[in-house]
């Protein structure tokens, strides 16, 4: 049975948000995967643009990723090329926190960040899956430096608040726990001949002995102490040397409270297609790949520039926009074609002339809400006393979510790890706090895992909500089923001279690949319509 038959009367946003308040923000990023915001691409290598008229001009609204990118393309193709970008930084949601930084969200609520020096944050994006090919590929060209991420850490935590007493267990633990039952009951269904309409009987031998193997089995076809289960799991007392160098072997948690402890739903997480390695991030924070991009159009934009109306006729675009450097005075911009990256929920404010259908489509698309906390501490105790080293610990309390640098490790000094990472309900109700309300209550949720230095070791925190931030207004695009059958293809379509990028345009949502995809399309396009290829 079909989702959409299972739940006939919910919009998918809807479903994803009832998804949220029953499995907490990795629950709903694994379903916005499973129901295609999220998705691996098929990225063919860069446009080949060649023809271009001479003195054609194009605007593009946005120095992000996809504004830069299309900018670069096209002034290679040889077009006449200028940006316009809001903030005082190209880069857009491609962000970094660094110590002495200040972020100013709606209402005017400012956090200074107080990190020490080499030490940062990635509020927006912060891993690069090895599949986005089109990101990666800019990377190499623009050779921006970039290293692993640790997305799966068989040392991190599990915590479930109604199972194992409320304490948190060790990946490996549960992961074991899971696979070991799940071998055992299946190798007796075999044994006890209860599979012998799947299972023909000359392969029956060959699956027992590959159950048992992966499971970790005893000579029994059990799941138990010992040395097999042990070398899963873990030890209690790990082998060492000396008279008394001999490990003890952990106990298995038992079976009914680690099946309906729902933690399987982490051991699931890096195994969709998004989360499984390899994973990348930039050399020395994310921004770095803004920069890598600014460093190739940085002549051609102008910061700033606040953008309120885009009109267009059949000779061009004329676009109206403040700038702020210089008291808000009014300026006027204009050219042959646009491309427009503005995030639709800001678009949508604005006075643009498009056609009926583009302005439904500008209007359809909801952006989520995502709130990350990071704070900084003394020390690495997460290596230091827990010998954690990157990854990610898991929780069903609203903060979802704590990661560990994989950067730096072993180093001596003040370190910053991410908090917390909200999607949905939880990031609305972190989004109503105060930053300073909202990194305290991440502290508490936080110490679940980390009850003895958490406090003790912290020195500062930070708390950004993507729904504050006035230039962007949300986190990224949430399409529904619905919208996208109905607009989809209006958004990516150029209007007469105007054509919009971005990851909202694109069925890789929630991605920098997205952003960059679309970019290459909206280029493409232009490029046609303005050689008359289209």
């Amino acid at each position: 049975m079909t989702t959409e038959s299972r739940y006939p009367a919910q919009t998918r946003r809807q479903l994803l948000t009832r998804i949220g308040i029953l499995a907490g923000s990795a629950g709903l990023y694994q379903a916005m995967t499973s129901l295609g915001h999220a998705m691996g691409t098929d990225f063919k290598g860069p446009p080949h643009l060649t023809g271009a008229r001479p003195g054609t001009t194009v605007l593009v609204l946005g120095a992000g990723l996809s504004g830069m990118l299309a900018a670069y393309e096209l002034r290679r193709a040889g077009y006449s090329v200028r940006i316009l970008e809001f903030q005082n930084r190209a880069g857009g949601r491609n962000i970094t926190l660094r110590g002495g930084d200040t972020l100013t969200e709606l209402g005017g609520a400012t956090q200074k960040v107080g990190f020490a020096p080499g030490n940062y944050i990635n509020p927006g994006p912060w891993r690069i899956p090895y599949h986005h090919q089109g990101l990666l590929h800019y990377c190499r060209e623009f050779r921006i430096a970039l290293e692993p991420f640790v997305q799966l850490n068989h040392n991190a935590w599990l915590h479930s608040s109604s199972t194992f007493g409320g304490k948190p267990v060790r990946y490996r633990e549960l992961a074991s726990d899971i696979n070991g039952y799940t071998g055992e009951l299946l190798a007796k269904a075999i044994d006890q001949h209860k599979l012998d309409d799947l299972v023909m009987p000359e392969e029956r031998e060959h699956v027992l002995s590959t159950v048992r193997g992966w499971a970790g089995l005893s000579d029994k076809g059990t799941w138990a102490s010992g040395a097999r289960s042990s070398l899963r799991r873990g030890y209690d007392k790990m082998p060492s040397a000396g008279i008394d160098g001999a490990p003890t072997y952990s106990t298995p948690f038992p079976r009914a409270e680690v099946m309906k402890s729902g933690l399987w739903q982490w051991m699931a997480f890096p195994e969709a297609l998004d989360m499984q390695t390899t994973m990348f991030q930039p050399v020395g924070g994310m921004d770095n790949i803004g920069k890598g991009f600014a460093s190739r159009v940085h002549d051609l934009i102008t910061l700033g520039c606040a953008v309120t109306s885009i009109h267009q006729d059949d000779h061009g675009v004329k676009v109206t926009y403040k700038d702020t450097a210089h008291g808000n005075a009014i300026r006027e911009a204009a050219a042959d074609y646009c491309v427009c990256t503005i995030p639709l929920p800001v678009l949508s404010q604005l006075d643009i002339q498009v056609s009926g259908p583009l302005k439904s489509a500008i209007a359809a698309v909801p952006y989520a809400s995502s709130v990350k906390l990071a704070f900084e501490f003394k020390r690495r105790f997460w290596e230091e006393d827990d010998q954690i080293y990157g990854g990610i610990s898991f929780t069903d309390q609203p903060i979802s979510q704590i990661s560990y640098p994989g950067h730096g490790a072993l180093s001596k000094g003040p370190a910053v790890l991410l908090g917390g990472y909200m999607f949905g309900p939880a990031a609305y109700d972190f989004a109503g706090m105060t930053p300073a309300q909202r990194v305290e209550e991440g502290l508490r949720q936080g110490s679940v895992f980390h009850p003895k230095q958490y406090r003790s070791e912290f020195l500062n925190g930070i708390g950004v909500a993507w729904s504050r931030m006035p230039w962007t207004l949300g986190c990224c695009s949430m399409w529904s089923e619905q919208a996208r059958k109905a607009h989809y293809k209006t958004l990516v379509s150029m209007d007469n001279r105007i054509v919009l990028a971005g990851e909202h345009a694109s069925y890789v949502g929630c991605w920098q690949e997205g952003a960059i995809l679309s970019s290459l399309a909206a280029a493409t396009q232009l490029h046609k319509r303005a050689t008359g290829a289209a």
